[in-house]
């Protein structure tokens, strides 16, 4: 399992994160978890899976670089 939080405080000072996370499912296959919300609340999440670990190292750089530029750094 590879992960990789994130941390953004917007103006109304609430502090904001996103996740991504590679991981093996049951099935064989390599899933993307993705979760994004305010810190402490309830997160919204979505997951992806792929047929190798080259695919979705891919695809989770691409979230995490998506997630910098608007603004979330890494704690």
């Amino acid at each position: 399992m590879i992960e990789c939080l994130l941390y953004r405080t917007n103006p109304a000072q609430r502090r904001l994160f996103y996740r991504v996370e590679i991981a093996m499912n049951l099935f064989s296959e390599v899933s993307v978890l993705r979760e994004w919300g305010v810190a402490g609340g309830q997160p919204k999440a979505v997951i992806q899976c792929f047929g190798n670990l080259r695919e979705a190292s891919k695809m989770a750089d691409r979230y995490r670089t998506r997630a910098e530029r608007r603004g979330y750094l890494r704690h």
